[in-house]
């Protein structure tokens, strides 16, 4: 089992953080940043063209990861791999000894810096998840057996609590469930109430952790531009308030994230920290809100 499948079998507050492979050749901020995590987390989570902005292969990344001694979680979207490279690339990960898997099926091409690629998506997250529970139980995709010996992941799936179609997010997380996974982590959370109703109304007796969004705001610009360009994210304007009268911006937004964090510990099982370009300052948040090692 991985340190992130025992915690969350022993029912531990769970707490993941999400670090962007290089854009290049050279992994050491990378790795800077996972290493100051590395005794803060239960699983440093490597995103897989998040955006669809091109960068490393979150499967090296996470090898590299591996080689610190620090667990990752492994992102896998179904936006640029068809059903073969995919097979090809679990058994890949998890012959490098990844274990955590976190099943998308990936951000629109349009959004990123290669808007001109050719997106596959023949299978997206549900179906995805389906497929890794045929690779561990040693059969591929067309039912045929594994020679060579069968997978052992543990995968993992999204999920956006503050979305508009109530009934459109019970199907889909049911379906997900049924599909195998194991644990969830949420889109960006600034609506409490909203992750509450969904804990007690859709994910209630379901008996897998879901993992509240929490992002660090930098400064009111930078959260202003959250709510333009991040579909289905809206920031309060008490938060955009907030930050803009602070002295410092910043250590307000770590505050925020830190009384979230808090929040969070009352509602659900865990939290999945963001702090794009300042992963430097997680611990920070985490001691401002009072989870030590």
């Amino acid at each position: 089992m991985t340190k992130l499948e025992n915690a969350i079998a022993s029912k531990e507050f769970i707490i993941t953080a999400e670090v962007t492979p290089p854009k290049g050749g050279n992994p050491e901020r990378m790795l800077e940043v996972a290493r100051l995590l590395k005794d803060r987390v239960h699983g440093v989570n490597i995103t897989d063209g998040s955006r669809a902005v091109l960068r490393m292969s979150s499967i090296a990344s996470c090898v590299l990861l591996q080689r610190e001694g620090i667990e990752p979680i492994c992102q896998m979207t179904g936006r640029d791999r068809n059903s073969i490279a995919l097979q090809a690339d679990l058994m890949g990960a998890y012959s490098l000894g990844i274990r955590n898997i976190l099943a998308l099926t990936g951000d629109p091409l349009k959004a990123g810096d290669h808007p001109q690629a050719k997106a596959v998506f023949e299978l997206e997250s549900v179906r995805l998840l389906k497929l890794i529970g045929q690779l561990n139980e040693g059969f591929d995709l067309n039912n045929k057996t594994l020679p060579d010996g069968n997978l052992n992941l543990f995968a993992g799936a999204a999920v956006d609590p503050q979305l508009k179609s109530w009934s459109g997010l019970q199907r889909r997380f049911e379906q997900k469930i049924k599909a195998g996974a194991k644990f969830f982590q949420s889109q960006l959370i600034t609506d409490f109430d909203k992750l509450d109703r969904f804990m007690n109304e859709i994910a209630k007796g379901c008996d897998r952790p879901i993992l509240a969004g929490i992002f660090l705001l930098k400064s009111a610009k930078n959260a202003r531009f959250i709510n333009k360009n991040v579909p289905g994210v809206e920031i309060p304007e008490h938060i955009i308030n907030r930050l803009e009268k602070a002295e410092n911006p910043l250590l307000e937004g770590m505050t925020i994230a830190a009384e979230q964090i808090k929040d969070a510990q009352q509602i659900c099982q865990g939290v999945h920290l963001m702090a794009v370009k300042r992963e430097d300052l997680i611990p920070q948040i985490l001691d401002l809100a009072k989870i030590h090692h």
